[in-house]
């Protein structure tokens, strides 16, 4: 694959970095767009996605970190090296999420009603994001003689990454399709949360890089089941509610 784009004098642009960098610009970009059509100030919006975009890779690391610390200890200066993949979508959801509601309710904003704003945006952004962890040739699938062959581990593996991103891009494409018609506050919000918690229990039964942990399931399957089982509930709590949006 292609983990360095290319040399620019001393620097090195890294193929996994500018994939986060292009897919916070898209998120940042469409979201905006999405907030003034909905009367929302799309500065607002931005700062929102910004906060959560740096607090997200924040605890994406340190959730991966954790995960894989008897690596990190042999090695601790690997824990800046962003260059070289290693990022906790879990980790993500709950620094990102806990920052973005903390500035929401500083600004005394609807938190459903924001989130449900740029949730088809961050499938999108993750969509981006797989992109960059194929070409990093990292989160790596297992080995397949219908796979493609990864120069920098010199096997065939199955390219979940790219899996990943499509079924990425059709979850964007349903949230968005759910966006245009009339919702509850929060369904969009929860809905890709379903959606996402889903595809990542099943693509983790193709992926070689996370440890068995429970009734033969790992780690990431175990907390898919736990978010899949919570965004039924709160889908059925909203389902409840008289008024939509």
């Amino acid at each position: 694959m292609y983990p360095e784009i290319c040399k620019l004098g001393p620097f090195t642009i890294y193929s996994y970095g500018l994939m986060l960098v292009l897919a916070f610009m898209v998120a940042a970009a469409l979201s905006s767009s999405r907030a003034r059509k909905e009367n929302f100030n799309p500065d607002i919006i931005f700062n929102l996605l910004f906060i959560s975009f740096v607090s997200g890779v924040i605890g994406a690391r340190v959730f991966y970190v954790i995960e894989h610390i008897g690596d990190y200890i042999r090695s601790p200066l690997e824990v800046i090296m962003f260059q070289h993949g290693g990022l906790s979508w879990f980790g993500g959801l709950i620094l990102g999420s806990v920052s973005g509601i903390i500035f929401l309710k500083n600004k005394k904003l609807e938190i459903y009603k924001a989130l449900d704003l740029i949730a088809p945006f961050l499938a999108l952004a993750q969509a981006i994001g797989r992109v960059g962890c194929l070409l990093n040739a990292c989160c790596l699938g297992k080995e397949s003689t219908f796979g493609i062959y990864f120069t920098l581990h010199g096997r065939i593996l199955i390219p979940v990454q790219a899996y990943s991103s499509v079924l990425l891009i059709f979850i964007f494409m349903i949230l968005r399709f759910l966006q245009d018609r009339p919702h509850k506050a929060g369904y969009i919000f929860f809905m890709y949360l379903l959606l996402y918690s889903l595809k990542r229990f099943f693509i983790e039964f193709l992926r070689a890089d996370n440890e068995i942990v429970l009734f033969g399931l790992t780690l990431f399957q175990v907390i898919s089941i736990a978010i899949f089982i919570f965004s039924i509930y709160k889908l059925l709590v909203i389902a409840k509610i008289k008024r939509i949006q």
